[in-house]
């Protein structure tokens, strides 16, 4: 047999990792890695300056690229991210919500929704991002109720 008769091998897809453009490199370093607990594993200098890295939280990976100034020119006053929400599966988004909450994040209250205790942020350029974690407490819960519940 021929290359053009062996049977075709799968290729191994294994992770998936958003890119997310900003527009001052330092501001969203310090949110990603002082204010979410990110690590610094890769990047890209130019002229002394981080253009691109990716951080990483465990497993969890994410990309950052700084946009070039004609490109941030055009895009001033425009929101980044429209459409887009990234959502990172954790073993504890309300332990994460407190986390945060100790580093001054403006993050949602932890609330049930789609089986999974879930909280809600935005980066500095405005992107949604999501922390979630399962749970088999009922849809539409939050986190306060719960609370409430156990002081009674």
């Amino acid at each position: 047999m021929n290359d053009a008769t062996q049977p075709a091998v799968a290729a191994d897809v294994q992770v998936s990792v958003s890119l997310n453009m900003v527009t001052n490199m330092t501001r969203s370093l310090a949110f990603w890695i002082d204010g979410l607990g990110f690590a610094l594993k890769n990047k890209w200098v130019v002229d002394d300056k981080i253009r691109w890295c990716w951080l990483e939280r465990g497993t969890a990976a994410i990309m950052l690229q700084e946009f070039g100034a004609a490109q941030a020119a055009k895009l001033a006053g425009q929101t980044l991210g429209l459409g887009v929400q990234i959502y990172f599966q954790s073993s504890d988004a309300v332990a994460l919500y407190r986390e945060f909450k100790t580093r001054g994040i403006d993050v949602s209250e932890p609330q049930v929704g789609n089986g999974n205790w879930e909280i809600f942020l935005r980066d500095p350029d405005g992107y949604k991002v999501a922390f979630c974690s399962p749970t088999d407490v009922p849809e539409e819960t939050k986190l306060s109720e719960v609370e409430a519940k156990k002081r009674r």
